[in-house]
């Protein structure tokens, strides 16, 4: 099973309260501040911010409608860590919206198309927060590229 895939654990109900409030005096990256590894070849000023602090950089457009909250949706992706490791790469199916993965996953999914491609970067609130997963630190931010596979 993929990190990813474990979240839906890690995002849901008494956890999430006690992620949330364990999170208040931890050290966190933050997305801004962040000296992200070359290899990445990450430029913020050409990625949208979202108003939750999520970056998202729109690589292909897609075909088809967009992905919405309820749908099936099956990703082919790779994660990596600011220093440039890849700590996750594979494929899976999740119901959008409606927390089987990480919050800023769910969000920058959100109003994909198949064939759609995104490089999006999550800060450390909407992903494993202070916790961290498995090579995941606490406190990280987190880069996926995604494309999406398939939406039902």
């Amino acid at each position: 099973m993929t990190y990813l895939a474990l979240s839906r654990f890690r995002t849901s109900g008494p956890f999430l309260a006690v992620l949330l409030l364990t999170a208040c005096g931890d050290s966190f990256e933050v997305i801004e501040e962040t000296n992200f590894a070359e290899v990445l070849n990450i430029d913020l000023t050409t990625m949208t911010r979202t108003s939750s602090g999520l970056y998202i950089e729109q690589l292909a457009e897609g075909t088809g409608p967009a992905a919405v909250a309820g749908q099936r949706v099956t990703v082919s992706y790779t994660g990596w860590l600011s220093n440039g490791s890849s700590f996750d790469d594979g494929q899976f199916t999740f119901t959008l919206g409606v927390g089987e993965v990480v919050a800023g996953f769910d969000e920058g999914v959100l109003g994909m198309r198949v064939d759609g491609a995104r490089r999006i970067i999550i800060p450390p609130e909407l992903g494993y927060g202070a916790a961290g997963q498995g090579p995941i630190p606490g406190g990280s931010v987190l880069i996926f590229r995604i494309q999406v596979v398939g939406i039902t």
